[in-house]
């Protein structure tokens, strides 16, 4: 599976949500590890079909076991295009570490073409190997390693990590990262890395063994490697067998795999689906940018997706041939991170891979041409990369560094550029007969490592050349390059700097990494705050700077989008802000909030100390060790964090910020040049080809631009005065009296009975105020000093069709709430920087059914100012928190301008959706499915213009009054303390506010038959065809009908329960009182999805190989009777219509050939209860359990639903499920189904080097995502 990170083309970020960037900016790529923001990824709630993207780590499909043993190397191989034929320990000592990374020679016959001695992947683990940019002061303080971290390195050459953590108990991680992907692919294997990936671990029966485990496998490929891994328990559900032993034989058979006809079939045809299901415009113009980017290495013309006309003909030799050559000991690092002992992982690992060797890998390679190519490549790199020179991890690729004049590049990183002479010592020929490839190995060969000349199978792509910005003669290069696409709806900007990873090894440049933190974040709030007017030019900016292993450099990036007509002024506004950053620095005040931040968030993570999951744990772990700095524990980086920002100095914030900005700051002309080219890339849609348009944009202008709006007049920036408290003590004691508040108890349907209005309740306390307000109120210490908040008010789009809105106002005003900010005394942008002072992230999104707000927070003490004994402690966030969510309700400000920015994210959104194939296609269902009914469907431009602020308002504030309302939150509090909060700052809001805007409902016998249920789809069903514009071919099919909702409950009003016990008249009293339970329908419903998506993986992809993922979901509301089921299926447009018939074949072989069976539950309930155990630790996902749990329009979901979830998930039956199952309309005559093709515009007739070819961005950067198998 393929996950892409869009980020060229999000909305303005609002008051809201400022802080999650001001997080992002101060977590950048350092030492100090920070947990990722839990910010909801879905930005469009009015898409009810559009499903969630499946996450790579919960993956854990079952495949075929059949297979084909023969090996097949005859016939075309594009090999031939050759003219071939057919480590000392860490932290821990281990007993059996040694520094031999080239593997032994077991006189197997066979050299290794291409090992040589290299730096070790352990980087900083292994003493003595120093780091290359950074060179440590030998005064300096060096940083510690993390006390409990084993390293070490096997005989054969095999390094591996261990690290023990105890988040979750008794689960562990184990990844496999082979040092090779699609940057080390010779011009004949392009695209092989990534199916090499497929075949390895699909086709491995030792993975199969994890099925049905709990555990979670799947793989992945990048630009610099590829990655294999499994998540799983520590001993099997029954048995208790040690899981460990199986992981790493999963792993061990991932270097021993074998290359099998039918396996490789398989996964040729999932490899050539996943092009095709990739290739949206976002991608494309991903590859656009990265290809302009890296334009003088390799990558631009190694995406991992590959070249199709390749793919479609490697045979065994060539899959095999490329894995042998990179599969080898010394070119893997094994990380081991869990509830395990360290001793007993060593004693498995070494049982596990001891045996492998890198000759014995060489004597299975049978393609003599890429063998010999393999060992020239090897040489190359080994003389000239950023891989050999600084870490294994990188790419084997060289850059055009872009520095300041005063700024040391180490030399090794001075990589020149041109071909790399190899001479006949370097060539290491498996075959000392082979007369050719002696000949070929003549000493003082060249080889052109980084791919800069034309190639039979390169893409043509119109580079412009590198420009002088101002006069000819001024040095100061940029690298532009324009896209344009009949697809694209907005003007995008991307400028780039590259610079050397600098290691963080020691204080001093641990306290250069806090400075640049501190730097961006100033910056980003600034750009986000201060840059959002009344009229803002831009929708969308970021400027930041992050390490990039995958890419072997740190890049500089300012990413932004505007309207077309406005592409120039947001260019102006956004570099002159840069410029400002570096010629004035930040202001005390910003050194001030943004340091406090830094230490608040270091706080919270030795707080949470070996609570951090194994996931989160390894995730930093490899990318501190691939980028070379020290990996410190939570207490560690703590402590470091403290000295480092307690002698931090605003000279030294301003000398990093002068750093960041330098190459923008360049272009001004009295400034002097840097060192090496700026890279900007524009893209747009096509079409505007008038000069005189205000969208008008061409490279000349594009650079001029650039040149012009770096000499615009700037001023310091002046520090804005931010309250302490939002809410004085006075009005608050006031509104004590006036409106006194008092405890109620807490009320159910779901058949528990009342909670005292006076006591603590476990696993959750819950009440009701005299207002009317529910509240739930839940601990949860997982997440060390972390608080989430939701406040849900029901009704939504409901209820804005049900109430007599104009179509859209509710949406529209919720993100108008987002937008804007203001209440009481304060400003919008005292608000944000009130916000931004205490960590606070807030999102406001209407769905169909509800309006709600998330809030993020610390839990401590924050705005805090001073370090050590003479820091004065602001006020906590949770305070803070209840403190906002109060001036919402009887205090916010509805701003004109902030309705604007709505309005236009709005129009951004529908009109970007007529130009997505997935999301139109989408829409079409679900227009089909509800005979058009808005409260489902985006959007029109028509409607959203037609929203005044008025408008706006009223339908929002008439969902806000008291009784209306439930607020649910957890985290690691006090929960005697936090009631008290609410009592006092929720508790006090009048029963009547907002009342005035209530909207009296018509009696129910008047409703329309819509009224609170999902309309029930026409019958008979029919098929939607689409066809969208577009270059490229692509093609996405769709299968719907209807479904309960969540908790069962039909458009009619019956039940799944009672469906099902209607149809099993013999169910026994047993049976009658299991499915009666309040959880019942949800719980078989969860297990029928994880179910059906089993099967389609099964039938769809791997026996019928006709696509690479196709996904089964439920729209799953929670208050709405009814909902849809929906299956989504990518192909090929030629295998459109073959992939949408398997989709359906598979669900009615689910009801009568091939029923659900005991195994296949089994499996499902382990991974439905792992799942939840996982997110039971999030407080998140807690807000959502209880949201809802008091309120009378869900009467299933009540205490109930959480205290017995385990026990009604393992009492479903396979029974249960097939009853279920009959509760989907699934008859021929009942479903939707829909194919969407792309067509090419009319009036172009492409030839095929104008085709824009797929291939696949890296991840990381924000900026594309890795290839997951």
């Amino acid at each position: 599976m393929s996950s892409y990170s869009k980020t060229h083309h999000k909305k303005n970020q609002s008051w809201a949500v400022v802080t999650a960037l001001l997080l992002a900016s101060l977590s950048a790529r350092t030492i100090a590890w920070i947990p990722p923001s839990p910010l909801n990824s879905r930005q469009r709630s009015d898409y009810l079909l559009v499903p969630q993207p499946k996450q790579p780590t919960t993956s854990s499909t079952q495949q075929d076991a059949s297979s084909d043993s023969s090996s097949s190397s005859s016939g075309f191989s594009l090999a031939n295009l050759f003219g071939g034929g057919g480590g000392g320990a860490a932290a821990t000592a281990s007993p059996k570490s040694n520094k031999n990374l080239r593997g032994n020679n077991n006189n197997t016959g066979s050299k290794h073409p291409s090992v040589r001695p290299h730096i070790s992947p352990l980087n900083r683990f292994l003493p003595g190997q120093e780091p290359i940019q950074t060179i440590p002061d030998p005064d300096a303080e060096l940083l510690p390693q993390h006390p409990d971290v084993v390293s070490g390195v096997l005989d054969n050459g095999m390094p591996y990590i261990i690290l023990p953590n105890k988040s979750p108990p008794g689960r562990f991680e184990a990844h496999l990262q082979v040092f090779s992907g699609s940057a080390d692919e010779l011009e004949p294997q392009q695209g092989i890395a990534h199916l090499t990936e497929h075949v390895a671990y699909m086709g491995s029966r030792k993975r199969e063994r994890l099925f049905g485990t709990g555990s979670q496998t799947n793989a992945y490929t990048d630009f610099h490697h590829t990655v294999f891994y499994a998540a799983c328990p520590v001993q099997t559900p029954r048995g208790n067998i040690p899981m460990l032993p199986m992981a790493l034989d999963a792993l061990q058979d991932v270097l021993e795999a074998r290359v099998e006809t039918a396996r490789l079939e398989k996964e040729r045809a999932a490899v050539l689906s996943e092009m095709t299901m990739v290739n949206t415009i976002e991608y494309r113009v991903e590859c656009q940018i990265l290809s302009t980017l890296h334009r003088e290495n390799r990558l631009a013309k190694r995406f991992p997706i590959g070249k199709e006309v390749l793919i479609q003909t490697w045979k065994n030799d060539d899959v095999r041939t490329w894995h042998r050559t990179h599969y080898r000991p010394d070119n893997v690092l094994l990380y081991l991170v869990g509830d395990i002992d360290p001793i007993k992982a060593q004693d498995c690992i070494e049982e596990k891979f001891g045996h492998i060797t890198a000759d014995k890998q060489a004597a299975d390679i049978s393609i003599p041409s890429l063998k010999k190519e393999a060992s020239k490549l090897a040489s190359a790199l080994n003389k000239a990369s950023v891989k050999a020179a600084q870490s294994w991890h990188f790419p084997p690729v060289r850059h055009d560094w872009c520095v300041p004049n005063n700024k040391q590049v180490a030399d090794k990183l001075l990589v020149p550029e041109g071909l790399v002479p190899i001479g006949e010592e370097d060539v290491n020929n498996a075959d000392e007969e082979n007369e050719e490839a002696q000949a070929n190995g003549k000493k003082g060969e060249m080889y052109d490592l980084q791919l800069q000349q034309s190639y039979e199978l390169d893409d043509k792509v119109d580079f412009l050349e590198t420009k002088h910005v101002g006069s000819s003669d001024s040095g100061k290069e940029i690298r532009p390059h324009m896209f344009k696409h009949e697809l694209l709806q907005a003007f995008s900007l991307h400028l780039f700097a590259k610079r050397p990873v600098e290691e963080i090894v020691d204080l001093d440049s641990y306290r250069r990494s806090m400075a640049r933190r501190v730097a961006l974040a100033a910056l980003q709030i600034r750009l986000n705050v201060g840059g959002r007017s009344d009229d803002p030019a831009f929708t969308f900016v970021e400027f930041n700077q992050l390490d990039s292993a995958r890419e072997g450099c740190a890049v500089c990036s300012l990413d932004m989008t505007a309207e077309p007509k406005r592409w120039k002024d947001a260019m102006c506004k956004a570099l002159s802000e840069i410029r400002k950053l570096g010629v004035y620095g930040v202001t005390a005040g910003e050194m001030e909030r943004y340091a406090s931040s830094l230490m608040t968030d270091a706080e919270q993570l030795a707080a949470q100390g070996d609570r951090i999951s194994h996931g989160d744990q390894l995730s930093y772990l490899m990318e501190t060790v691939a980028n070379g700095h020290v990996f410190m524990s939570p207490t560690q980086s703590f402590e470091m964090t403290a000295k480092a920002l307690s002698t931090l100095t605003l000279d030294e914030v301003n000398e990093a910020a002068a750093e960041l900005c330098s190459h923008v700051m360049s272009f001004h002309k009295d400034e002097a040049s840097v060192r090496g080219p700026t890279i900007v890339v524009a893209c747009m849609p096509k079409g505007i080809d008038d000069p005189s348009d205000p969208a008008y944009c061409d490279e000349d202008a594009l650079v001029k631009t650039i040149y012009e709006a770096c000499q615009i007049p700037i001023q310091p920036e002046e520090d804005v005065v931010v309250p302490h408290s939002l809410i004085p003590e006075e009005e608050l004691e006031e509104a004590m009296e006036s409106n006194p508040p008092a405890w109620l108890g807490g009320r159910f349907t779901d058949g528990t009975p009342e909670t005292a209005p006076d006591s603590l309740t476990r696993p959750f306390t819950l009440r009701r105020l005299s207002n009317g307000i529910r509240v739930g109120v839940a601990p949860n210490n997982a997440e060390s000093q972390r608080g989430h908040l939701r406040l849900v008010a029901p009704g939504g789009r409901d209820a804005e069709r049900r109430l007599g809105f104009k179509n859209g106002s509710m949406a529209v005003g919720s993100r108008t709430m987002q937008e804007g900010g203001a209440f009481g005394p304060w400003t919008r942008e005292q608000v944000e920087l009130f916000c931004v002072d205490h960590l606070i992230m807030v999102e406001i999104k209407c769905t169909e059914e509800a309006l709600i707000f998330d809030f993020v927070f610390p839990t401590t003490n924050v705005g805090n100012l001073g370090f050590g004994d003479n820091v004065v402690l602001g006020m906590t966030g949770t305070e803070s928190v209840m403190q906002i969510l109060r001036e919402i309700l009887v205090g916010f400000k509805w701003e004109a301008d902030a309705l604007g920015r709505s309005k236009q994210s709005f129009r951004s959104s529908h009109e970007s959706l007529q130009k997505n194939l997935e999301g139109l296609s989408t829409e079409r269902v679900a227009e089909a499915l509800t005979n058009h009914d808005s409260r489902f469907l985006s959007i029109d431009v028509e409607s959203v213009n037609d929203i005044t602020l008025q408008d706006a308002k009223e339908a929002v504030m008439s969902q806000l009054y008291p009784e209306n309302l439930e607020i649910s939150i957890a985290g690691d509090f006090d929960v005697v303390q936090v009631m008290e909060m609410i009592y006092k700052y929720i508790g006090t809001v009048p029963a009547d506010t907002n009342t005035q805007y209530k909207v009296e409902e018509k009696p129910e016998a008047e409703m329309p038959n819509w009224t609170g249920r999902v309309p029930i789809p026409e019958k008979p069903g029919r098929h939607i065809e689409l066809e969208l514009p577009d270059s490229d071919p692509r093609a996405v099919a769709y299968v719907a009908g209807s479904a309960p909702n969540a908790w069962g409950f039909l458009s009619d009003g019956t039940t799944v329960a009672e469906r099902v016990l209607q149809a099993d008249r013999r169910a026994s009293d047993y049976d009658k009182q299991r499915r009666s339970h309040p959880l019942f329908a949800f719980a078989a419903l969860g297990l029928l999805s994880e179910i059906a998506n089993r099967r389609l993986f099964s039938t769809v992809r791997e026996r019928k190989q006709l696509t690479y993922d196709a996904n089964f979901s439920f729209s799953a509301f929670e208050r709405l009777l009814g909902g849809w089921f929906l299956v989504t299926v990518t192909a090929s447009k030629e295998k459109a219509q073959l992939a949408l018939d398997a989709c359906k074949e598979t669900l009615a072989a689910m009801r009568k050939s091939n029923p659900i069976t005991p195994d296949n539950v089994e499996s499902a309930k382990r991974v439905i209860l792992n799942r939840h155990e996982g997110e039971l630790r999030t407080s998140s996902f807690w807000t959502q359990l209880m949201a809802g749990i008091q309120e009378e329009t869900i009467p299933l979901k009540g205490p109930l639903s959480v205290t017995d979830f385990g026990s009604v998930v393992e009492s479903i039956t396979a029974r249960d499920l097939q009853l279920t199952l009959e509760t989907l309309e699934l008859d021929d005559d009942q479903m939707y189904t829909a194919i969407g093709r792309t067509v090419l515009p009319k009036g172009i007739d492409l030839k095929e080097e104008d085709l824009v070819h797929q291939s696949a961005p890296v991840i990381g950067m924000r900026r594309g995502g890795a290839l997951t198998g």
